[in-house]
């Protein structure tokens, strides 16, 4: 008789959804990931990408034995032998040019409360050189806290409350499936919903209404639904007189564009500004939810604010239903104490979106060692050459995952990690306010070990062991003491998860953390920087977020030949070009290969892609952006990368 069991667990990839899941184990193998029922907001429901990834946990290309590069490829090793030559190679660039010469880069690809500990054990190595800024969202947030002072976005439960949503490039049935039946719940109810991306992304198809702004013109299109409102007196005066400061010099803002020269600054019709500005004033409250894509243009800041502006406007901040909601603090419930920056003097820090250039660009001392972990940033960085090139010039790489991808091949020592599935941790989200249990559902595949025991046996090479070499649930009860004096416990949060206690609600005192105590509106607006016009290069590329994908997680078996890009079809008949063409795509830094497919549904100023695939199987699509850094928040502006297509 089979032996089976039902493992309560949580997802940890990097994803807002942050599901719980339920395990199902027969015989001590994995058979089947579903929804946990007991979730508040997973409700038994998860994404196909959570469904399929027993097939990442058991695939033949996974590593799951240490491996050391010699003069003639990859050997496999012991685990003893792999730390012991790690450990050596630190000491001795430590002793020869200070701990600095190591640059630890950690991903986003688990955040889990114990990856604390990764830093930890560099912060009492001596302190090594880590990173600031941000590869995805450090720019919505930045932006966010000049109107609120600190964003604090409604919790998705409160979405129920809503009278219609708008999801501003934003795209839930790809990225955050949980939301999908809170969005169908205010459809019954006769709510609107409304997706505004100038791709027509999955979410649409729920949606009453799509609209397609230009590339980085969604500020426009913000202002102009402002100024609809405005002129038709359906501001609210009472949080504009009473709860907010810089109003007059918004409008003073406003005031310099007509409705229809914004609405022709956008890309959209007049009677797409006056859509929203019905559904503002028809369908009250209205909750606004911004997606990651906004943040990725240097001057992102100039469109979140406005739409913070148009929900302020409207009468929909510190309203219940309402909200202009962003994201999370994924590490808001852990003891930051535990991350050891208070070990040492300030270290030195490389900026994330120049990540090639800092690491080749560093003196005194200069990078020789990069310690990489759940990250590929040879793919997924920008001007991912210049990335190879740093890697390359390196004395020692280490990294730890489960796949031999792009930056596990310039690497010279292989570490094989568990998945989630055989960890045991705990897992916050930057979707929502919901701790999780993180309960390992199988043994180690292979040889492999988690992050957690990995940096324990490490550190036992080191002066600092006894400092560092606790028990699972030692460091556990240790990291996670804010959730302790919110009145939780690790031994309930093994079978349930914890809410934050978060307001469902944020700011409905109407008070807020800027230094006037109001909301404070954008006092500055420079449209022209928005504009990223050159005919020698006439497409915006957004490289978005796979369906079946996050983000490079995925086997080099799971690449087509050539990576598809989505041009509107006028557009490839103007260049001489057809649909199902192998076509190069340019940059001023770069060149893909790629396969064109006509969209009609494609605005005709973008080149629509995926991001993700490896270069090794011919994909690489960061190839093609160069670095540059976001004006507020250090994050990568991915979607001012401008392409054009010719034949092959």
């Amino acid at each position: 008789m089979s032996d089976i069991k039902k493992i309560i667990t949580t997802c940890t990839r990097d994803c807002p959804s942050t599901c719980g899941l339920e395990a199902i184990v027969e015989d001590g193998r994995l058979i089947r990931l579903t929804g946990s029922k007991t979730h508040p907001l997973t409700r038994g429901v998860t994404c196909h990408k959570a469904s399929k990834y027993i097939n990442r946990v058991y695939s033949k290309e996974r590593i799951t034995t240490p491996m050391i590069r010699g003069r003639s490829g990859w050997r496999k090793t012991s685990w003893d032998d792999a730390l012991d030559v790690i450990a050596e190679k630190m000491k001795t660039i430590r002793d020869e040019d200070g701990p600095e010469a190591i640059l630890y880069y950690q991903g986003y690809g688990e955040r889990t409360a114990l990856k604390l500990l990764n830093k930890y054990f560099f912060n009492l190595f001596g302190g090594v050189t880590t990173l600031h800024g941000s590869l995805c969202g450090g720019t919505g947030q930045a932006s966010q806290n000049l109107d609120l002072g600190n964003r604090i976005s409604h919790d998705p439960l409160d979405h129920y409350n809503s009278k219609a949503m708008i999801l501003w490039a934003r795209n839930p049935a790809t990225t955050q499936i949980g939301l999908v039946p809170i969005i169908k719940d205010i459809q019954k109810k006769g709510g609107r919903i409304i997706t505004i991306d100038p791709f027509r992304n999955r979410s649409a198809a729920l949606a009453d209404r799509h609209i397609a702004p230009a590339p980085n013109m969604d500020a426009y299109l913000a202002m102009a639904a402002a100024k609809l409102l405005i002129d038709r007196e359906s501001q609210d005066i009472d949080f504009l007189s009473y709860h907010s400061a810089g109003y007059d010099t918004y409008k003073e803002i406003l005031g310099r564009y007509g409705i229809d020269e914004l609405c022709r600054l956008a890309g959209v019709s007049r009677e797409d500004a006056e859509y929203i500005a019905d559904t503002l004033i028809s369908f009250k409250p209205t909750s606004i939810l911004l997606g990651w894509g906004l943040h990725r243009h240097k001057d992102a800041h100039f469109t979140i604010r406005a739409i913070d502006a148009l929900g302020a406007i409207s009468g929909n901040i510190g309203v219940e239903g309402g909200g202009v909601s962003q994201g999370f603090e994924e590490y808001g419930p852990y003891d930051p104490k535990c991350w050891g920056d208070q070990l040492n003097p300030e270290r030195r820090t490389l900026l994330m979106p120049y990540v090639g250039q800092e690491i080749l660009d560093a003196k005194n001392p200069p990078i020789r060692m990069v310690y990489v972990t759940a990250a590929n940033p040879v793919c997924m960085a920008p001007n991912s050459e210049l990335v190879v090139d740093a890697f390359k010039r390196m004395e020692f790489v280490v990294y730890s995952g489960h796949f031999l991808d792009d930056t596990a091949e310039l690497a010279d020592v292989f570490l094989p990690a568990t998945t989630f599935l055989e960890e045991y941790d705990v897992m916050a989200s930057f979707g929502h306010n919901y701790v999780g249990p993180v309960n390992p559902a199988i043994e180690p595949v292979g040889n492999c070990r988690s992050e957690f025991q990995m940096f324990t046996e490490l550190a036992k090479r080191f002066s600092f062991k006894d400092q560092y070499c606790k028990t699972a649930d030692q460091w556990l009860d240790k990291i996670c003491d804010p959730i302790r004096t919110w009145g939780g416990n690790l031994r309930d949060l093994r079978n349930a998860p914890f809410r934050i206690p978060e307001p469902m609600a944020p700011y409905l005192d109407k008070v807020f953390p800027t230094p006037s105590g109001k909301y404070e509106f954008m006092t500055q607006f420079d449209g022209d920087v928005l504009k990223n016009d050159d005919k020698d290069y006439p497409y915006t590329l957004l490289s978005v977020a796979p369906f079946d994908y996050i983000c490079s997680e995925r086997t080099l078996a799971d690449h087509p030949p050539l990576p598809t890009v989505r041009l509107h079809p006028a557009e490839a008949e103007d260049l001489g070009l057809a649909d199902g063409q192998t076509v190069m795509v340019k940059s001023q830094i770069g060149s893909v290969k790629a396969l064109l497919c006509t969209d009609a549904s494609t605005r005709r100023d973008c080149l629509i892609t995926e991001r993700g695939g490896w270069i090794k199987a011919g994909h690489g699509l960061n190839r093609l952006t160069a670095e540059m850094v976001s004006t507020v928040g250090n994050g990568t502006p991915y979607y001012d990368t401008r392409v054009t297509l010719c034949r092959v």
